[in-house]
């Protein structure tokens, strides 16, 4: 039996999978080694009835998440499984690596993730060429859901939201500016509270405002980091993996719109062809 998992910032999904049939599709909350340390790990996984079940029967374990982006950090993820799934051997990788395997397989292309989080790189087919992107929440980010939620925070504390999407906002969530500050400068992980207002986006996604702070966003994306790495490999095909990019897909057509950049497809969720790659290869 395999184990295949792949979180982002706000969950974690899990496949285990024997002989090609899936056994279990469920989520935990998010595992990522920058802000959970082995104990909480392990925590989480002997929480999980799925997990618990099958810990003796799976004999491999890939792993791709947010924040496993040093050998350090791997090596929290890896000693926490290893404490748990007593036979298994495991692989730790970064969230673009799973997005790169999931879109590309086998074959180069530059590979873009846009959920909670963003991020693009290079990949040769076998490997993620390291890059200087990948900033995080707070230097980066561009187009994801944490950036729409800071433009969205943003605009209600300077009173810049237009009247309805400021009406809707106070009716969705009851804020206050001081409740607002507090959750972003003193809870744990505010990446996770400012990627929320991305359902807000969702909800409101034909309003015309919403349209164009989104649009913005993919197209501080595409020019931040698609334009470098196109003009690098410029015959590479263009891959997108998240639910932003997903569930806003024809606004990130229409930001690439007048540039270079050709996007090849979308992929919501990479943890499903994850599961197919790694099922043909066990």
């Amino acid at each position: 039996m395999i184990a295949v998992v792949y979180s982002g910032s706000n969950n974690a999904g899990w496949r285990l999978a024997d002989k090609g049939r899936t056994v279990a599709s469920f989520n935990t909350a998010a595992i990522n080694p920058y802000f959970n340390d082995e104990k909480y790990i392990v925590h989480l996984l002997n929480k999980n009835i799925n997990l618990i079940h099958h810990a003796e029967e799976i004999k491999r374990i890939y792993f791709f998440g947010a924040g496993a982006s040093s050998d350090e950090l791997k090596q929290i993820v890896q000693n926490a499984f290893a404490a748990f799934f007593k036979f298994a051997k495991i692989t730790v990788g970064h969230d673009i690596e799973a997005a790169a395997i999931a879109c590309c397989r086998n074959t180069p292309g530059i590979v873009s993730i846009c959920g909670s989080g963003s991020n693009a790189a290079w990949y040769d087919g076998k490997k993620v060429k390291p890059n200087n992107y990948g900033l995080g929440y707070i230097l980066a980010d561009e187009g994801s859901g944490n950036w729409l939620g800071r433009q969205l925070i943003k605009g209600f504390m300077n009173e810049t939201l237009p009247v309805n999407i400021r009406k809707k906002f106070v009716q969705r969530y009851d804020a206050d500016r001081k409740t607002l500050l507090e959750k972003v400068y003193r809870q744990k992980q505010p990446a996770l509270f400012l990627s929320s207002f991305a359902d807000f986006y969702l909800e409101n996604k034909q309003d015309a405002y919403i349209k164009n702070v989104v649009t913005t966003g993919f197209g501080k994306l595409i020019q931040t980091y698609l334009v470098p790495l196109h003009k690098q490999y410029p015959e590479a095909p263009i891959h997108f993996a998240g639910t932003v990019a997903a569930n806003f897909q024809e606004y990130l057509y229409e930001a690439a719109e007048g540039t270079e950049i050709k996007i090849t497809d979308i992929i919501k969720e990479p943890i499903n062809h994850l599961l197919t790659y790694y099922s043909n290869k066990n």
